[in-house]
């Protein structure tokens, strides 16, 4: 049986297009290996990608992806309201099939070694790949940004898992096996970040909300608006709808309203079908058969997604495989 897995590297770059190109490039047009999604945001100045595809494959393509980020990624020039420390910021390896997690730990950690070696650019282990608790969130791996990393890799508590100094320009990059991961955001019809950060505030982990959700916010200044952004680390534990719910529940103290909610990248069917019971009025051990096109539809409407399609959803992709 062939090991399939799915990555999806966020490179510190979202403005231009013809750099982000020759970024992905490696991807295209090979056997074993599929790229399904390229986001851009020109206001995170940040990308998301999904590359599915043979496990060996996938390594050597990200490999060669990874150099020629180095090459065309100067964070030191680098502004956007995502946080960033690297130019290959952070990269996520999810098993797909034909693998478990265990083993996708262990080729993680064989990936991050090849990376520090073929680049020089060091590397964080993180989430189930993280070999000291401080490393498993991302957001504490991130703290100080790259502006910060020079100083925080003084302390030992910091140091990386393979190098020892920042990449001068690229900084360094968090790999590691994980669950999947939703990237969630919603928007706002306030411009005031103040509030929008406390309302995330409220929602997080950190700050006694739900386990499952880490919140910030960012302001969209093309659009004059701010959103809560969201990653969902554990969709099975914590739903969207929660993260919805919940986030209208703390605006309504600012007499904010949500206009609109967006999924970065792509998203498991049954991410969309476990909250869709919700919305829908069933039980969670309610069947709900539904096509993509359906639960498209249902999800466009009952989430307020904004720029979502069918190609969205990962299981678009598998069931053409």
């Amino acid at each position: 049986m062939k090991q399939i897995i799915e990555i999806v590297p966020n490179f510190s770059e979202g403005k231009d297009l013809n750099i982000m190109e020759q970024i992905i490039a490696p991807f295209k047009n090979q056997e074993g290996i599929k790229l399904l999604n390229l986001e851009m945001d020109a206001s995170y100045n940040r990308s998301v990608v999904t590359v599915i595809g043979e496990k060996d494959v996938v390594i050597a393509k990200i490999l060669e992806s990874a150099t020629i980020a180095m090459n065309l990624i100067d964070l030191r020039q680098h502004q956007g309201e995502h946080p960033r420390m690297g130019a290959l910021d952070v990269l996520p390896l999810i098993p797909i099939s034909g693998i478990d997690e265990s083993e996708c730990i262990v080729l993680s950690k064989e990936l991050a070694k090849a990376l520090y070696e073929k680049t020089g650019i060091p590397v964080y282990l993180y989430a189930l790949s993280a070999e000291r608790p401080q490393c498993v969130n991302l957001p504490d791996i991130r703290k100080g940004e790259f502006e910060g990393l020079t100083e925080k890799m003084l302390d030992p508590f910091w140091k990386t898992d393979f190098g020892t100094t920042p990449h001068p320009s690229a900084g360094a990059i968090a790999v590691g096996c994980r669950k999947p991961l939703i990237a969630f955001n919603i928007d706002t019809d306030s411009n005031d970040k103040k509030k929008i950060l406390n309302i995330a505030r409220k929602i997080r982990f950190s700050g006694g909300g739900y386990r499952y959700i880490q919140a910030g916010a960012a302001r969209l200044s093309e659009r004059n608006i701010c959103q809560v952004t969201m990653n969902l680390t554990d969709y099975t534990q914590t739903a969207l709808y929660q993260a919805i719910e919940a986030v209208k529940t703390e605006a309504r103290r600012y007499n904010v309203k949500i206009t609109a909610t967006e999924i970065v990248g792509l998203v498991p069917k049954q991410c969309l079908l476990n909250s869709l019971k919700y919305y829908l009025g069933l039980d969670d051990s309610a069947p709900l058969a539904l096509t993509i096109p359906e639960i498209t539809a249902l999800a466009i409407k009952h989430f307020l997604l904004r720029d979502f399609n069918e190609q969205k959803i990962i299981e678009y992709y598998l069931d053409k495989s």
